[in-house]
This record gives C-alpha cells, structure tokens and sequence, in this order.
C-alpha cells in the first residue's frame, strides 16, 4: 500500500470565485498569508492560449507517404535524394501512379519538405523508414546511441509532418 497522500482533482476554472474556508482553517490562512511576501494578484488572461496541435496521430500517414515517395522516386528513374546513394532497399506498393508528371511533382515536392529537415533528422528518417533498418542497426550506422535515434525519430516524423501539412501534401480532416 502506498504512503502517498492522495489529492482530490481540482476541475474549477482559475476565474470561478474561491469556496469559503471553514472557519478553522480561515484564521490560519490569515496568519500565513501575514507571514508570506505581500505579492499582487495577476491579471486575468483576456484570451486562452491557443491549443497545441500535436502530430504524433499522424506519424503513420507520413511513414506511408514516405513509402509511396520511395517507390514514386524509382518508378521515375531516380534514387531518391535522402538516401545519398545509387539504389535504396527495394519497397512494392499496390498504389498506381496516374502520370509521370504526377509521379514527378509528388517527389519533388517531399523533397522540398525533407530538405527543410535538420541533417540528422534526415539521416535517421532515411535509415529507419526509408531502408527499414531497425533503431538500433541505424544507431549504429549513424555512429549515436539508440535512444537518440528513438528521440529524434518521432521528432524528424512531427517535423516533416508539419511541412507536409503546409504544403497541402497531407491534409488534416476538419
């Protein structure tokens, strides 16, 4: 059993007026309060903050578009640039291409999006996506420990999302 002292969840909202204090717990608070640095009261916010959009739900949309990008890159005759070498590790997808001229506006346009990434950022995307080497074979590869290579992963993927969204590349339902 633990020694914890559990806590009720507070769920007022910081502007709802206080609820009276039983009367032996107000004299105390008076003598605290006496005790305590005078500070003035803050001013409420005119204006909530607005909600951190979070990318981690769609790290799987952007692995997959990362695959359709791959095989996009061969079918038109090109390495893909993220990977820096002559020939990737091989992906089949059941996806068909419209046109050549589609195929090709889609791989320009990831590469845009991935060449606003950071190096390693970049570097960790291409060997465990793109080549589908495991976390700790790229760890290895890239010379950092695992764990960096799990911390830069999601971030590289949000990251590369975010561009994705702006560039209307991946679109987030309404």
């Amino acid at each position: 059993m633990s020694a914890a002292l559990q806590l009720p969840l507070n769920w007022e909202t910081p502007t709802a007026s206080p609820t009276p204090l039983p009367h032996c717990l107000a004299s105390a608070a008076q003598a605290i309060s006496k005790q305590l640095p005078h500070a003035e009261p803050r001013p409420p916010t005119a204006a909530a903050p607005k909600p951190v959009i979070a990318y981690a739900f769609y790290r799987k949309h952007t692995e997959n578009l990362l695959r359709r990008y791959l095989y996009a890159s061969t079918q038109i005759g090109r390495s893909p640039n993220l990977l820096g070498e002559s020939v990737g590790r091989g992906w089949v997808s059941s996806r068909r291409v419209r046109t050549f001229e589609d195929a090709l506006i889609f791989v320009l346009d990831v590469e845009r999006c991935l060449n606003r990434l950071l190096p390693i950022q970049r570097q960790v995307i291409s060997r465990v996506i793109l080549q589908e080497y495991t976390q700790a074979e790229a760890a290895v590869m890239l010379g950092v420990s695992t764990r960096t290579v799990s911390v830069k992963l999601p971030q590289a993927l949000d990251c590369l999302t975010e561009s994705l969204i702006e560039a209307n590349l991946l679109v987030l339902p309404d």
